[in-house]
C-alpha cells in the first residue's frame, strides 16, 4: 500500500519514500516540562503516534526520537524574557531538575493513559549541552554567527532560502510583526547561545567558548536529532505553531551546519485544538489536563477517540458536549463489538478500505467510518480479526475487556461463600450466591478459583 503524506515543505501531498529502504528516522518536537501538558498539547502526540503506527503497520522499522526541553525555552520568540524552566523553579521553590522530573513523569503518565507508544529515546536538552556547543562552533567557523551583549546569534541574511518552510515574505516582515530588533542585524536572526546576565543567578548555566550561559531553544532539536538520526532523516513532526519560527530556524542552522539539503525530507504539522473558537490558551480557556478530564468522568481513550474524528491538519473545537458524544460513541462501539462472534477470518474488503484511508495522509475520520460500517454490516464476515488489525492503528483497546471495580461488599460476600464451600455448607453458599446476584454480580466457579462478573 502506497503511503501519501502532506509535506509542509512544498505544501502538497507526496508519496512517502524513506532515505533508507525499510527504515524511517522520525523526530517529534517534545514538551517544555515546566508545567502539566494540557489537552491541546496532547493532540500533537496522538497525531505522531498514529503516524508511527501506520509506518509500523506498513512494515517500516521506525526509529523515533522525542526531545524534552528542560532549558533554554524563553517566554518570547524574540529571544527575550525568562527561561520557562527557571521561572517555574523559582515560583515553586524547587530545583529546575526537580521541576523537570516531576512534570516529565506526569507527561509520561498521560501518554500511557492515551495509548501513545513511547519513542525509542527521550532526549533531554540538559544532557546534550556538548553537542549543542559543537554545532554553534560549527556555524561560527562558517561565518554565520555574530556576537551581541546577550549572546551568539545566527545571521539569517548570510543564507539562501531562509523561511522556505513557512513561506515567509522577508521583505514584508517588519520587526514588530515577529520580534523586536534590538541588537540583531536582521529581524529574523535568532539566538544560538545566550549569555548569563549574572554568574550564579541561573540554576542552569554552562561554560562555553563565548562565556557562561545556556543554549537557545532551537539549537537543541538540531543537535539531538542529528546525533540520533544522522545528518539527514525522513520525518519531523510538530504543531502548526512551530512552522514560522522554531522549525524554520531548525532548518536554517541544521542545513548549514550539517551540509545536507533538505535536512528533513518530510515535515508534518498537526493543527490546533480550539476552545470557544480560539486556540486553547490561558486567555481563551480550555487549559484542561488529561487528569482533570478523567476526574470529570471521561476516560482518556474517549479523548483519543474525539481526536481521531478530525483530520490532523484540520483545527478542531473542544467542548464537553463533543467529549460526551465521543465517550458515548466509543462505549456504544465497544458494546456492539462485544456481541460479535469471532469466526477467525479477515474481511478483505473492509480492511482494504481502512488501509486506503490511513495511507491517504492519515485520514482517520474515514478510517473510523470504515470501522463502523464493518461493525454494523450484518452480512460481513471476519469482523473480530479485522477489528483487531484496525485497532493496531486506532489504539482504542476495542477488544480489551474492561477491569471490573468489584464493590467491597460483593467481594466480602464472595469470600464468605468460598469459606462456606470449603466447609461444605452448600445451603449457605447458595444463599450467598443469591445475595451476590441481588447486587448485580455473579460468581463463576472455575479451576482457578471463583471469578466475579457483572450480570
Amino acid at each position: 500500500m502506497t503511503l501519501k503524506l502532506y509535506n509542509t515543505l512544498g505544501r502538497k501531498k507526496q508519496t512517502f519514500k524513506p532515505i533508507k529502504k525499510g527504515e524511517v528516522g522520525m523526530y517529534s518536537c517534545g514538551p517544555t516540562i515546566y508545567w502539566y501538558q494540557h489537552i491541546g498539547n496532547l493532540r500533537s502526540y496522538v497525531f505522531s503516534d498514529i503516524l508511527k503506527r501506520v509506518l509500523n503497520y506498513n512494515g517500516f522499522k521506525v526509529k523515533h526520537i522525542i526531545n524534552i526541553t528542560d532549558v533554554g525555552h524563553l517566554t518570547s520568540d524574540a529571544d527575550e524574557g525568562e527561561d520557562k524552566m527557571e521561572k517555574a523553579a523559582r515560583k515553586e521553590g524547587k530545583s529546575a531538575e526537580d521541576i523537570a522530573n516531576h512534570y516529565f513523569t506526569a507527561f509520561e503518565k498521560d501518554l500511557k493513559e492515551m495509548n501513545i507508544i513511547s519513542p525509542n529515546k527521550w532526549t533531554k536538552a540538559t544532557k546534550h549541552i556538548k553537542e549543542q556547543i559543537e554545532m554553534v562552533k560549527n556555524l561560527e567557523e562558517k561565518g554565520l554567527t555574530y556576537n551581541t551583549s546577550d549572546g551568539i546569534y545566527f545571521n539569517t541574511s548570510k543564507i539562501k532560502n531562509y523561511g522556505e518552510l513557512a513561506l515567509l515574505n522577508l521583505r514584508g516582515l517588519s520587526g514588530g510583526q515577529r520580534v523586536k530588533l534590538g541588537e540583531k542585524k536582521n529581524k529574523t536572526d535568532f539566538a544560538l547561545w545566550k549569555l548569563s546576565e549574572d554568574k550564579g543567578k541561573r540554576q542552569q548555566e554552562w561554560e562555553s567558548p563565548w562565556g557562561l550561559g545556556f543554549p537557545g531553544w532551537h539549537i537543541e532539536c538540531s543537535a539531538m536529532a542529528s546525533k540520533y538520526l544522522g545528518n539527514q532523516f525522513d520525518i519531523h513532526t510538530g504543531g502548526e505553531d512551530h512552522i514560522p519560527v522554531h522549525h524554520t530556524n531548525e532548518i536554517a542552522q541544521s542545513e548549514n551546519a550539517l551540509g545536507k539539503r533538505p535536512w528533513v525530507k518530510y515535515w508534518l504539522h498537526g493543527a490546533f485544538i480550539n476552545f470557544k473558537g480560539e486556540k486553547i490558551s490561558k486567555s481563551s480557556g480550555g487549559l484542561y489536563t488529561l487528569s482533570e478530564l478523567i476526574e470529570k468522568g471521561y476516560p482518556a481513550l474517549s479523548y483519543r477517540y474525539l481526536l481521531l474524528t478530525g483530520h490532523y491538519r484540520t483545527q478542531m473545537n473542544f467542548s464537553f458536549e463533543n467529549l460526551d458524544n465521543a465517550k458515548n460513541t466509543l462505549n456504544r462501539l465497544k458494546r456492539l463489538i462485544k456481541e460479535i462472534k469471532d469466526d477467525k477470518l479477515i474481511n478483505k474488503k473492509y480492511l482494504s478500505d481502512f488501509e486506503k484511508a490511513i495511507n491517504d495522509d492519515l485520514d482517520m475520520p474515514k478510517a473510523l467510518q470504515t470501522l463502523w460500517s464493518l461493525t454494523k454490516d450484518k452480512k460481513a464476515i471476519g469482523k473480530i480479526s479485522t477489528i483487531k488489525k484496525m485497532d493496531k492503528i486506532l489504539g482504542l483497546d476495542l477488544l480489551k475487556k474492561p477491569k471490573l471495580n468489584i464493590p467491597e461488599e460483593v467481594q466480602k460476600l464472595a469470600e464468605e461463600r468460598e469459606n462456606a464451600r470449603t466447609n461444605k455448607d452448600w445451603q449457605k453458599a447458595d444463599k450467598l450466591r443469591e445475595k451476590i446476584k441481588e447486587k448485580g454480580y455473579q460468581v463463576d466457579d472455575t479451576s482457578e478459583g471463583p471469578k466475579i462478573n457483572k450480570l
